[in-house]
């Protein structure tokens, strides 16, 4: 099994990829993971991460849409899990070049 950090680094930032496409953002980390994980090391780790953070601002995002009415919290919200989206793909893009392992704030784990 073979350590391919910058693997690990475009696996995280393939998230960003919902800047550019409506889902893209979910499917090439997914797709990433799914072929790689028993062959370079650290993917499973790396990409069940990604996965359980990518989990996560979904369920976020749905719990702000009702939270609009109430003050528009759910704006707030939505503008805090921009930020989110975009910030902590690139950190742990950084961290995977480094051998570290993957730090996603917020995020429930699904896949262990």
């Amino acid at each position: 099994m073979q350590r391919n950090k910058e693997l690990l680094a475009i696996t995280h930032l393939s998230q960003l990829l919902d800047l550019v496409t409506v889902i893209g953002g979910f499917v090439a980390p997914l797709i990433i993971w799914m072929i790689k994980k028993d062959e370079v090391e650290g993917m499973d780790e790396h990409g069940k991460a990604i996965l359980n953070f990518r989990i996560s601002m979904f369920i976020y995002a749905l719990l702000c849409i009702p939270l609009i009415l109430f003050f528009g919290l759910g704006i707030l919200g939505f503008i805090l899990l921009g930020i989110f989206y975009f910030i902590f793909p690139i950190i742990n893009a950084v961290k995977a070049t480094n051998n570290e392992a993957p730090n996603y704030p917020f995020s429930i784990r699904f896949l262990e």
